[in-house]
């Protein structure tokens, strides 16, 4: 197998009749020192069970084949998963699913390591980070979502991504990667970040209604993040004919759990958390 430049991806597109789809963001590395980077970056043992989501042409594929015991490699485009199958056909540590992810089950795995489709990124860290038991991580995702990773006490990046990601993940380190190292060169500025799993997540996060709940409440009340938690609240229970509690309801809810009314983005990650398994204790009695 030879390391993949340009010329050579623009050529096997040719012969498999395929253009890549933007839609189903298909941006095919195109250089091999940023797969070196990844797969440094990744410390894979051989017994730890590895995720890749998209492996396009099999440029990262060919160095996790040689790293792990283990490998499952989803790829939803059919031509490309007839095109894997039949290039790493002698692998028998490789499992390929022709599946989406999103809808797909996963087996358990120790770590991801991925150039995921950068338009579903919030939706694959909540399949595979949100939830008890996640594994750690190496991924290439826009470089936007990567500083409201990392960024937990700036305004400006502070978002529903930053705390849902750390109320489940820690951010370790983050690398700026350069577009022009994919083909077709996306929009969007890149990052590599590394990630592992918290050492201790919240017990309310380990069932399935209060994660949902929290998940929920955070998409509720991050829009507005630059009004007091009081109106914030409101503003999540607005649509729920469920609830008709009043500012003054939840004023007192506040005091009586000794939880400030600050700007929602003067919380901290861990302050959210808390507040959202004391508020759904309180809506459930």
């Amino acid at each position: 197998m030879n390391d993949m430049n340009k010329s050579e991806v623009l050529l096997i597109l040719k012969q498999l009749g395929i253009r890549p789809n933007k839609e189903l963001g298909q941006n095919f590395l195109i250089n091999k020192n940023t797969v070196s980077k990844i797969i440094l970056e990744s410390s894979i043992k051989t017994t730890q069970s590895i995720l890749e989501i998209g492996p396009g042409l099999g440029a990262l594929t060919e160095d996790l084949v040689k790293k792990s015991d283990q490998i499952y490699a989803y790829e939803i485009d059919s031509v490309l998963f007839s095109y894997l199958s039949n290039k790493f056909s002698n692998y028998e540590n490789l499992k390929l699913y022709n599946e989406d992810i999103l809808k797909a089950k996963i087996p358990s795995h120790d770590m991801i390591i991925s150039n995921i489709p950068y338009s579903i990124t919030g939706p694959i860290f909540e399949k595979i980070f949100y939830n008890p038991q996640p594994p750690c991580g190496v991924l290439i995702i826009e470089n936007s979502i990567a500083e409201r990773l990392f960024n937990r006490k700036s305004y400006k990046s502070f978002s529903r991504i930053t705390v849902t990601f750390n109320a489940f993940m820690k951010p370790v380190r983050k690398f700026k990667i350069s577009r022009f190292d994919f083909f077709p060169t996306p929009k969007i500025e890149l990052a590599l970040v590394v990630v592992e799993p918290r050492k201790v997540i919240d017990q309310m996060l380990l069932s399935d209604d209060g994660r949902t709940f929290f998940l929920k409440f955070v998409a509720g009340i991050m829009p507005y993040k630059n009004k007091n938690m009081v109106n914030a609240i409101k503003y999540f229970l607005k649509n729920d004919k469920n609830f008709n509690y009043s500012k003054q309801h939840i004023e007192v809810f506040l005091r009586e759990n000794q939880l400030k009314n600050s700007k929602v983005a003067l919380f901290s990650v861990d302050e959210i958390v808390e507040l959202s398994k004391k508020f759904y204790s309180f809506l459930n009695n």
